[in-house]
């Protein structure tokens, strides 16, 4: 029986260590019946780098008003999922209703909880430890245009030791991003 490769779409803004894992996931068959079409950056960075190291399409759009009408001009046609990893630029609201359903973002945190304006990187989990929260963890959402308020898809958490610092608890919700991000990428492409 003939299946159709659904076509993803990443968007990149740093190192690209989340875009490795996707991709090792659908060489692998992880996420199954997929493959990569483009990786979209907004800003030089080593994700681009990642991704012709695997024959990937790849394409810089700088941040900017027109970043969206440039992004729409070079997605794919039929493209089934557009997946933000580690993407530092907020979506328009046009964008985002016009692929409502379709743009998937992981967040690393338990949201509703430290999302929004401002939560991203660092800035999180430095919040996370001065609330003096017991547990985080990370979180795979839809991307609506309020930020971080999208359904929630997948979610998993894990106890914050009293010795937890800033490096460690990083280096825990990486882990935990790894583990549950093939498997939301799946579920979103109605894979399970």
């Amino acid at each position: 029986m003939f299946c159709k490769m659904k076509k993803i779409v990443v968007l990149v803004s740093g190192g690209g260590t989340n875009l490795q894992r996707i991709i090792d996931c659908v060489e692998s068959g992880e996420i199954a019946d997929a493959q990569i079409s483009l990786v979209v950056a907004d800003r030089d960075c080593y994700g681009l780098e990642r991704a012709k190291k695997h024959q990937i399409k790849a394409e810089k759009i700088p941040r900017g008003k027109n970043f969206s009408q440039e992004l729409i001009s070079i997605l794919p046609k039929n493209t089934d999922l557009i997946v933000l990893a580690g993407f530092l630029s907020i979506l328009p609201a046009e964008f985002c209703n016009s692929f409502s359903g379709k743009i998937i973002n992981i967040h690393p945190a338990l949201l509703p909880k430290f999302g929004g304006k401002g939560m991203w990187g660092n800035h999180v989990h430095e919040a996370v430890l001065k609330a003096g929260e017991i547990e985080s963890g990370a979180t795979v959402h839809y991307v609506t245009a309020g930020i971080d308020e999208g359904e929630i898809i997948l979610q998993k958490s894990f106890e914050i030791s009293t010795e937890e610092t800033l490096e460690s608890l990083v280096k825990r919700i990486h882990e935990v991003e790894f583990e549950i991000y093939p498997e939301a990428i799946n579920l979103a492409l109605g894979n399970k």
